[in-house]
């Protein structure tokens, strides 16, 4: 490639992130690939065993935090990002409705793997076309790169203490993609880390996943063990799950910067009804071929049926006990698999523990009734 001068380089980097703004992103930095401060913190976690059963943490190493080894040739790192929380987020309280599946935010619209790629595939081939020889290539959570450390020193935002990048007008709601590039592009200037001495995150998650500020185990964390995990949820960590059956977005809930994020203008972001509020029954009863065409091109479908049937399993455990949730558990015991049967009799056991407190309750709010009748009684009666 021949050489380009420094004023060219800005002009080009101006451009670059006006024709990202245009194709949707609400904010493009730009990066080195000097992420080696990141590797201790990398190594640590993966020694404490903190990715659980994601093989493929491990398995790339340090490629991580080493842009160059993973695409050859990279200069610079194009950091996007894109909101996607929509105008109505009723969402949030479906976690106080336990008869409701709770799905994570981000999962309940169109696969966002998908929606920034194909941006940042386009924004690729207009740099191309104005500086032919350009290498490229897009990356959306889907390959060994540090994506919130990246992000960070672009200028996105900062990590924050639940390990999530944060921006102080746009909160956390926003999902991240890079563009791995072989221009000597002007980087931007990180962001002041603004958490301060909040700890709202780690107080708020519901299976204490957040061990310690910035350090996530991911053995313990509800998006770990309905999504990634294909084993059998621990039982000391099922009740605490409650109603979520896709993700938890308790963390993000809870912090404050989020009363600041920004709404999203993509409608394939919008929640599918079919997914959005609707009961554990209505879900639960679903078969393969439904599952398969409710979750089209949605991110959930990856889990695939037997995990959602899992989830949900332990959901209608944790909800109020009542006849119907008993009488689809037994309903769908045998239908998928031996995994699934294990969670839906720890469910029916469950509700059945629930039966019982609710029938000892009641007794003893019969005897109570009928002592209360009988002290009004006359003597001679």
């Amino acid at each position: 490639m021949s050489e380009i001068s420094s004023v060219d380089l800005v002009e080009l980097t101006n451009n670059i992130k006006a024709w990202g703004r245009a194709l949707g992103f609400q904010q493009v930095g730009i990066s080195d690939i000097d992420l080696h401060q990141h590797e201790a913190h990398l190594q640590a976690w993966l020694g404490a065993g903190y990715h659980g059963d994601m093989a493929f943490m491990e398995s790339h190493g340090m490629k991580r935090a080493r842009p160059e080894e993973l695409v050859p040739g990279t200069l610079r790192v194009i950091s996007v990002r894109m909101n996607y929380l929509p105008p109505d987020a009723s969402f949030a309280k479906h976690l106080n409705t336990p008869e409701l599946g709770y799905i994570s935010r981000y999962a309940l619209g169109r696969d966002y793997h998908k929606v920034l790629r194909k941006r940042l595939k386009q924004l690729g081939e207009k740099i191309t076309h104005a500086l032919s020889h350009t290498a490229y290539r897009p990356f959306v959570d889907s390959a060994p790169v540090l994506e919130h450390a990246i992000a960070e020193k672009a200028g996105i935002g900062w990590t924050g203490k639940h390990s999530l990048t944060i921006n102080k007008e746009a909160g956390s709601w926003f999902f991240l993609g890079e563009l791995f590039i072989n221009l000597p592009l002007p980087v931007d200037t990180p962001l002041e880390e603004s958490c301060g001495s909040c700890t709202a995150c780690l107080t708020i998650c519901p299976t204490n996943a957040i061990v310690a500020p910035y350090k996530v185990d991911a053995r313990r964390c509800i998006s770990y063990l309905t999504i990634e995990s294909d084993k059998d949820i621990p039982e000391s960590l099922r009740p605490l799950m409650g109603n979520r059956i896709y993700g938890c977005d308790d963390c993000q809930l809870i912090c404050p910067w989020n009363r600041y994020a920004d709404i999203t203008s993509e409608e394939d972001f919008h929640p599918r009804q079919v997914l959005h509020g609707q009961s554990l029954i209505t879900l639960f009863s679903w078969s393969e071929e439904t599952f398969l065409a409710n979750t089209e091109g949605s991110p959930i479908r990856r889990i695939g049926f037997e995990k959602w049937q899992r989830n949900i399993a332990v959901a209608l455990g944790n909800a109020p006990y009542s006849k119907a949730h008993m009488a689809i558990l037994n309903a769908r015991r045998g239908l998928v698999s031996d995994m699934v049967d294990r969670h839906i009799d720890w469910a029916l056991n469950a509700q059945n523990t629930k039966r019982q407190a609710l029938q000892s309750t009641l007794n003893r709010q019969q005897q109570r009734l009928i002592r209360a009748v009988e002290k009004g009684l006359p003597r001679d009666a």
